[in-house]
């Protein structure tokens, strides 16, 4: 009796464990639209929504993002911001450093008003980029 109870608080360790170090998460799109700053430096208009299936995958050990779209988008976590939660959204934040050195705002924010839709916003200077995203 008692290897059956020492097998049981092994299991339940060694599943525990596993979700408190495995920090991989992954998303799937259904849709991007694009925000760019006009030559006056006022932004524009958001593009049509385009219907992507494109995954998203979050590691936190490795502390990067990656978008497997058609030329794979890296993004290196330089900082973590803390977690917000407001009325009507929460979010999640990085500073990220892109696959061509550019810096970067990460952003996945939840539409509590929305049925909690989730949605990756990628903030650079001069455009922003926006993917309706859902758990993989």
């Amino acid at each position: 009796m008692s290897k059956i109870k020492i097998f049981i608080i092994l299991l339940f360790f060694g599943l525990n464990s596993q979700f408190t170090f495995g920090q991989t998460y992954k998303f799937k799109t259904s849709g991007l639209s694009v925000l760019e700053k006009k030559q006056n430096g006022k932004w524009g208009t958001w593009s049509d929504l385009e219907l992507v299936n494109i995954l998203i995958k979050l590691d936190t050990d490795k502390n990067r993002i990656l978008i497997y779209s058609e030329a794979i988008q890296v993004f290196e976590i330089v900082d973590y911001f803390p977690f917000v939660e407001g009325k009507t959204d929460n979010s999640h934040s990085f500073t990220c450093i892109d696959n061509l050195g550019e810096e970067c705002t990460l952003s996945i924010i939840i539409r509590k008003n929305q049925d909690n839709r989730k949605q990756l916003y990628i903030n650079y200077d001069n455009r922003v980029i926006v993917y309706n995203v859902s758990n993989y």
